[in-house]
């Protein structure tokens, strides 16, 4: 049973967190409309973002930063906030949204170290969003 549903992930840059959950929540199901977007965009999705997306099969590469503002005035089913400033800062939509519900990540962007280690956190929060996603599909699905 397929999910016909709007989603928007939200995040402050929307480099990471937000541009990762968008990729495993559309690889659960074509037919979810899903979009991510930021509060204070980055220039770019982050390059280890694109390269632990592509371990598990899913290509981010062609995703790019979207403004919040962009969406504000549109409908959701659910619009998800995947940081804590995000959640905070989350601005008031003219469209209807059904749900608001919060997810929260640590940054991967904010990690020191070597690249291996840098890249080792992006797996563990893109195995933790791919976690919590397939929950969130698994319980909104039905």
């Amino acid at each position: 049973m397929s999910l016909k549903k709007r989603v928007l992930i939200l995040c402050t840059g929307n480099s990471c967190r937000s541009q990762m959950a968008e990729g495993i929540l559309k690889s659960f199901d074509n037919n979810i409309e899903v979009y991510s977007a930021g509060t204070n965009i980055a220039k770019e999705v982050h390059p280890f973002a694109i390269k632990v997306m592509k371990e598990i099969g899913i290509d981010i590469s062609s995703q790019f930063p979207k403004k919040v503002d962009e969406f504000l005035n549109q409908s959701f089913d659910y619009v998800i906030t995947v940081c804590d400033s995000a959640k905070e800062s989350c601005p008031n939509f003219t469209g209807l949204v059904l749900n608001k519900i919060h997810i929260g990540f640590e940054d991967p962007a904010k990690a020191t170290g070597s690249d291996e280690e840098i890249l080792n956190v992006f797996r563990k929060v893109r195995d933790e969003i791919y976690s919590k996603f397939k929950e969130f599909y698994e319980n909104h699905s039905k």
